[in-house]
C-alpha cells in the first residue's frame, strides 16, 4: 500500500516525530509513504496532467529520509491553512480557473479525490488541529480512507485529552514566564503576557498555573478590566518585590467587548488574532498608574525542538496511526483518553474546538486556576 501523509495549520514541535514514526512503522511492514508538501494546498495545487507539480509537491519518504527529522521542530513537509472545500476564486490554481463557478468560495473536493487516486494512495494521514482535521473528516465522508493525528498547542481537538505540541508550548511558556519575573520585579511593574489560544484558554490556564502567575485570563470567560486591575494591584501590594503577573489568551474578551482581530479571514473563517494583551495592559496602566511590561510570546511557543512529552506522544501517535492503516481500518483519529492511547471516530471532531472545563479548573470570579478535588480528573487538566 502507498500511504500519504501531510501536516496542516500552525506548526508545532512533534510533527516531524510523528511523521518519522509513521514512515518507520509502515516501511518495516513493506508499505510506501508519500509525503505531501504544504498540507491540503499540496493536493489542491497538484495537476495530474503536469508531472512537475507532483515532483514539486510530494516526496517519497523512507527511514533514511526521516532519520534525523525528529531532532527539530516545525514540519519538514511544510504547511498551509488551505481548505480545498472553500477556496476563493482568486486563490484557485491557474489550471483550475476554468472550473471556477461564480464569485463565491469553490469546493474543489472532486479534484482532491482525483489527485489522491492519481497518486495511488490507499490511505491518507492528515496531522493537524480542528480546522485541518475538519477537511480530513470531509474526505472520510467522501469515502477516502483517513486516519487522523491531532496536533495543536491549544490542546483543543475534540475526542482526545492531548494534542501534539501542547507539552512543548507549556514548557516554553513556563520558562519565559519565570524569566520575565526578573525584569518585571526590577521595575515594580505589572506584566501582561499574551499567549496563543483562539477558542481554548488551556495554554494560558496551564502555563499560568504552573508558573505561579497572579491572575489568568482565558478565552472562555469574558473579564472585567476594572476588577482585574484591582486584583493585580492587591497582588502587587502583597508581593515583597512589588510586582504582579498576568497571562491572557489571545482569544480573550473584555466584558462588553469583542475579540481583537485583524486582516482577512482565512479559508476556515478565522481572522488573525492578537492584541488583547496590549489593549488590556494599556487599560490597566490607565486605571492604576503602574507601568506595564507587555509581552506577546507568540510564535516562540511553537519554535524549536520538541520537549520530551511531545517526542513520546508524537512518536506513539504515529505508530498508532500506522497500525490502524495496516489493520485496514480508517475513519479514526488516534487519541489519549483516560490517560491511555486509543483511537476514536474521526466524526468526534465535528464537535468543534474543545474548551477549558471552567467549572472544574477555573475560578471565573478571581481569574485564577482552581485546582481542587483532582481525583479522577484528566492528567492535562483539560
Amino acid at each position: 500500500m502507498k500511504v500519504g501523509i501531510l501536516t496542516g495549520g500552525g506548526d508545532v514541535p512533534g510533527l516531524n516525530v510523528a511523521i518519522k514514526a509513521v514512515v518507520n512503522r509502515l516501511h518495516a511492514a513493506g508499505h510506501q509513504v508519500l509525503g505531501i508538501r504544504r498540507g491540503w494546498a499540496g493536493l489542491l495545487e497538484i495537476n495530474p496532467d503536469e508531472p512537475a507539480t507532483i515532483t514539486q509537491l510530494t516526496r517519497d519518504l523512507d527511514p533514511q529520509v526521516v532519520r534525523t527529522v525528529d531532532r527539530s521542530g516545525g514540519t519538514f513537509l511544510h504547511t498551509s491553512r488551505t481548505n480545498p472545500a472553500k477556496v476563493k476564486p482568486k486563490d484557485a490554481p491557474a489550471f483550475l480557473q476554468s472550473a471556477v463557478r461564480g464569485e463565491g468560495v469553490q469546493d474543489f473536493t472532486p479534484h482532491i479525490k482525483k489527485v489522491i487516486e492519481h497518486l495511488g494512495l490507499g490511505a491518507l494521514i492528515p496531522i493537524g488541529g480542528d480546522d485541518t482535521l475538519s477537511y480530513g473528516l470531509r474526505l472520510h465522508d467522501e469515502g477516502v480512507p483517513v486516519v487522523a493525528i491531532p496536533k495543536t498547542m491549544d490542546n483543543d481537538v475534540s475526542g482526545t485529552e492531548y494534542c501534539i505540541g501542547f507539552g512543548t508550548a507549556v514548557t516554553r511558556n513556563v520558562e519565559y514566564l519565570t524569566n520575565l519575573r526578573s525584569a518585571t520585579g526590577s521595575h515594580e511593574r505589572i506584566a501582561v503576557i499574551e499567549l496563543f489560544g483562539r477558542n481554548s484558554g488551556a495554554t494560558s490556564l496551564i502555563s499560568g498555573y504552573l508558573a505561579g502567575v497572579d491572575r489568568i485570563i482565558i478565552s472562555e470567560v469574558p473579564f472585567d478590566v476594572e476588577k482585574l486591575a484591582a486584583f493585580l494591584m492587591d497582588d502587587r501590594r502583597t508581593n515583597p518585590s512589588r510586582y504582579a503577573m498576568l497571562t491572557i489568551s489571545e482569544g480573550a474578551e473584555m466584558s462588553g467587548g469583542g475579540v481583537v482581530e485583524t486582516g482577512e479571514a482565512d479559508a476556515f473563517g478565522h481572522r488573525k488574532l492578537g492584541g488583547i494583551g496590549h489593549v488590556t495592559g494599556e487599560a490597566i496602566k490607565e486605571i492604576t498608574g503602574v507601568g506595564i511590561v507587555f509581552q506577546q510570546i507568540g510564535y516562540l511557543m511553537r519554535s524549536g525542538p520538541p520537549a520530551p512529552l511531545d517526542l513520546m506522544v508524537g512518536g506513539n501517535f504515529g505508530v498508532l496511526a500506522a497500525d490502524l492503516i495496516m489493520q485496514g481500518r480508517s475513519g479514526y483519529m488516534v487519541a489519549l483518553r483516560d490517560g491511555c492511547y486509543t483511537h476514536v471516530s474521526i466524526t468526534e471532531t465535528r464537535a468543534g474546538a474543545r474548551k477549558v472545563d471552567v467549572d472544574s479548573f477555573y475560578d471565573a470570579d478571581a481569574y485564577r486556576a482552581k485546582m481542587r478535588n483532582l481525583a479522577g480528573k484528566p492528567l492535562f487538566l483539560t
